[in-house]
């Protein structure tokens, strides 16, 4: 018999020349990020943000994202003796998650607090709270957008608006007046329109009650169907009109809302993305008949900013994660992260996701005073959003690919996380209006939104005179502005974003980020592909406030 093996028989190498483990972190040590949240004027936040950025960076919140993922939501139609109940079980990470973000008011907590700041302040917490994991920001996104639109409806406002700004989460169906806290979600898309929501078949018939409708019809892509109560759209006599929706009635009664199945989606794997049903739906009026979209648009405009505060925090978490890896990887005789190439591939990286957290806070700040009543940020906000919901998530799935090409093969394995990331990046483009939907949207805005144009030029002259290629810009989008087609359009909000971005840079960035990020984006002095700055550019510099 032969003799069995040892473990000094058997070892064949050891372990050598791979990092250690990237947890625990502060996802609040981000100098871009806490700058722009005292210029936006919530630095009485500040130590808030950094509390949560050491959470969110620690093993343990870490830990509750992969485990969200790995064990995904399951549909319950019936219960063990055959009543239909369409609930969706998740894993306790996923709770655990929400209960968090909840109580650090990153759901509806803003529209409670009378501190001017307090929307950037949840937009920051967003962006270190959003290293843990995507999917759970799509509840508590939908339950902050929910209350401006849900306002329009003030009887129905005084009753929900207090929980949906609560901090206190609880998960599980019951009447939502009965509840400590709330979340809201949204069922807009239908199968034969998507964004055309004009085209919804969903039927509304009032009832004897004013203002109380029966819904019947269904709903194409439902996130987060455990939600307490969702804004609906659906045909009413007078037109296309908004709804509330409870999943519990007020006498204890399960709601009619039929899951018939969850998505099998390529990212956002933890979040239950559903197909309900509608079948003689009790539904409350919000706002006035007809005006279903108008009602709701607010709601889009909230969630379309989350998409860019999302897209800018993947960006950042997965530059955490290559810059960590560089550092302690070697090639060539040489450490990764001190390598030219490399070097510049960082910086590159390290200029848009500067660019993408800078523009985040500033829409939040023009988000934060356009509710108080500022209508030059209202203006300002309404083109803004549109043209950095475009750009910001369109760059986020290139990033996230180069990002993750730095850990090399490493980085194509489940267990580094970097997966995770890339799948869900796409989604952000897609969610609230596909990048055409957005380019179009600024097009619109040019044409009806009065002082819109103004508003972003006005932003833009504030940097005047600072850079030559930045003035140029600027002087060739005032030219496309009357030559501009449809078809043209991805062109135009491209430039818009990048002299927006570039005049954040200017007036805000130190000179080798300002410097570079002109010369590359809008100076011509740059390839196809991130990793191609000029040798001009101060990489050291770059890369010691991207990573410090």
């Amino acid at each position: 018999m032969a003799p069995t093996p040892t473990h000094e028989h058997s070892a064949t190498h050891d372990v050598t020349n791979q990092p250690p483990p990237p947890v625990p972190y502060d996802a609040s040590e981000d100098t871009a990020l806490l700058e722009g949240l005292r210029r936006e004027g919530a630095g009485w936040a500040e130590e808030d943000v950094r509390r949560l950025g050491l959470t969110a960076g620690s093993a343990e919140a870490q830990e509750w994202g992969e485990q969200a993922n790995r064990h995904e939501p399951e549909l319950r139609t019936h219960d063990r003796y055959g009543n239909r109940i369409d609930e969706v079980e998740f894993h306790p990470s996923w709770h655990h998650l929400l209960r968090v973000a909840v109580a650090e008011g990153l759901a509806g907590a803003p529209w409670a607090d009378d501190r001017p700041g307090a929307h950037v302040a949840r937009t920051a917490g967003g962006l270190v709270w959003g290293h843990t994991e995507a999917g759970h920001g799509c509840p508590t996104s939908m339950t902050y957008a929910a209350v401006p639109a849900l306002r329009r409806q003030p009887d129905l406002a005084k009753i929900y608006e207090p929980l949906l700004t609560g901090r206190e989460y609880e998960p599980g169906l019951r009447v939502p007046a009965e509840k400590p806290g709330l979340l809201a979600g949204m069922g807009m898309t239908e199968k034969q329109g998507g964004s055309d929501v004009r085209t919804n078949t969903t039927v509304a018939t009032p009832t004897a009650e004013p203002g109380v409708h029966t819904l019947r019809g269904h709903k194409w892509f439902t996130s987060a169907p455990m939600c307490d109560v969702f804004l609906v759209l659906a045909q009413a006599p007078d037109g296309l009109s908004c709804f509330l929706v409870p999943r519990v009635l007020p006498d204890g009664t399960r709601n009619t809302f039929r899951i018939q199945r969850l998505k099998d989606k390529l990212g956002n794997r933890s979040n239950a993305s559903s197909e309900p049903e509608f079948d003689n739906t009790v539904a409350w009026l919000v706002g006035p008949a007809g005006q279903g979209v108008k009602t709701i648009i607010e709601m889009v405009n909230c969630t379309r900013l989350d998409c860019v505060m999302m897209s800018a925090t993947l960006m950042r978490k997965t530059l955490v994660e290559a810059g960590h890896h560089v550092r302690h990887r070697s090639a060539f005789g040489a450490r990764l992260v001190d390598q030219p190439l490399m070097r510049n591939v960082l910086a590159d990286l390290a200029l848009e996701s500067e660019a993408a957290t800078t523009l985040t806070l500033r829409l939040a700040g023009a988000a934060d005073r356009a509710v108080r009543g500022d209508a030059g940020e209202a203006a300002f906000r309404r083109i803004a959003t549109a043209v950095g919901k475009y750009w910001v998530t369109k760059r986020g799935p290139a990033f996230t690919a180069e990002a993750l090409e730095c850990l090399g093969g490493n980085g194509y394995v489940e267990e580094s996380g970097m997966p995770r990331h890339y799948r869900e990046a796409p989604l952000l483009s897609i969610w609230e209006g596909s990048g055409n939907v957005n380019a179009l949207d600024v097009l619109r805005a040019l044409r009806r939104a009065p002082g819109a144009a103004d508003a972003l030029f006005g932003e833009l002259a504030l940097a005047q005179g600072a850079d030559a290629r930045l003035d140029g810009a600027v002087t060739r989008l005032g030219s496309m502005l009357s030559e501009t087609t449809e078809a043209g359009a991805r062109r135009l909000v491209e430039l818009m974003a990048l002299t927006l971005q570039a005049s954040l840079l200017v007036r805000h960035a130190p000179a080798p980020v300002a410097d570079a990020f002109c010369a590359s984006r809008l100076g011509g002095d740059w390839g196809h592909a991130f990793g191609t700055l000029p040798d001009t550019a101060d990489l050291t510099r770059i890369l010691e406030r991207a990573l410090p």
